[in-house]
């Protein structure tokens, strides 16, 4: 009896989770099929700028002036990322933009990086106060700080060059916060073992410590780079010359008083955009680990 009553318990158990799997199933799907949905729409968003540039560079001046707009053209015509390279020198301007990106950001990996492990690791007088002065930095707007910046790079000679770019650049209050705020999450048991093995201060935060902050190193290095290659107003005021100017600012000279040569423009724009896609995706996955990181452990 008993092994008759298990087995119609067995059978009911199976009967019910059988009823019942269709409903999870649907309700699975239905979610499923939203939340892809959503996600589809999202991308679409994202990658309709990218889009746009693409047909708009490949329509004439005429179709670009039309309204209501046109998003497909008429003619198919990729002429104007030919003349990209002759309306400007555009090679020389994308290497000012790599010059420009690649030490900025290299000068925050280290120089943030540094002042961040003193502040977060290394106790000495007046700790606290400097930190706060560093902290005010990002309250002052960066356009007050362009008159002496440029007063600076006037004294020094080095107005229309490389360096005149990206030294301002080299270092930033925000980068020092960030990786600061990672430093102070690591245990301390790892600088004392460092410690006992007669390891020193530069050797613990080499060898130890910067590993650990690596995603967050990381994302300065995706900010930095993004902040860098967009920058407009700087590289306007200290290279005057479109030989020395990045990219940025080389392409407001497609921008006529009377006309703006809009295809030559997207063309230009699409390609200056293509590097900074690559950076994201070679890093993406150091960015998007160190947002959990900053968001589980605040």
């Amino acid at each position: 009896m008993r092994e008759s009553l298990a087995r119609m318990r067995e059978s009911s158990i199976r009967t019910r989770e059988a009823s019942a799997s269709p409903a999870r199933s649907r309700r699975f799907n239905a979610g499923s099929v939203a939340t892809h949905a959503a996600l589809s729409l999202g991308a679409l968003v994202m990658v309709f700028p990218f889009l746009w540039q693409l047909l708009t560079s490949a329509k004439s001046l005429a179709e670009t002036a039309k309204v209501p707009p046109t998003f497909l053209p008429d003619a198919w015509n990729w002429s104007s990322f030919e003349e990209v390279f002759t309306a400007l020198p555009f090679r020389d301007m994308l290497f000012n933009s790599v010059i420009n990106t690649v030490g900025r950001t290299v000068g925050q990996l280290v120089f943030c990086s540094l002042a961040a492990y003193a502040f977060a690791r290394m106790q000495f007088r007046g700790r606290n106060v400097l930190f706060v002065l560093f902290l005010s930095v990002l309250m002052v707007p960066s356009s007050l700080l362009v008159l002496p910046q440029y007063d600076i790079i006037q004294r020094l000679g080095l107005l229309n060059s490389a360096p005149a770019l990206f030294l301002p650049g080299m270092f930033s209050a925000f980068g020092t916060f960030m990786l600061r705020q990672f430093f102070l999450t690591l245990p301390r048991e790892l600088e004392e073992a460092a410690r006992i093995d007669g390891a020193g201060p530069f050797r613990i935060f080499w060898s130890i410590m910067l590993p650990l902050v690596r995603p967050a190193l990381a994302a300065l290095a995706v900010i930095t780079a993004m902040w860098s290659w967009n920058d407009l107003l700087w590289p306007l005021i200290v290279n005057t010359d479109p030989e020395k100017m990045p990219i940025s600012a080389g392409l407001t000279s497609l921008e006529g008083q009377f006309e703006t040569n809009f295809p030559v423009m997207m063309a230009g724009s699409l390609i200056a955009s293509l590097p900074m896609l690559l950076v994201y995706v070679f890093l993406q996955r150091h960015f998007v680990q160190s947002v959990a990181l900053s968001g589980s452990k605040s």
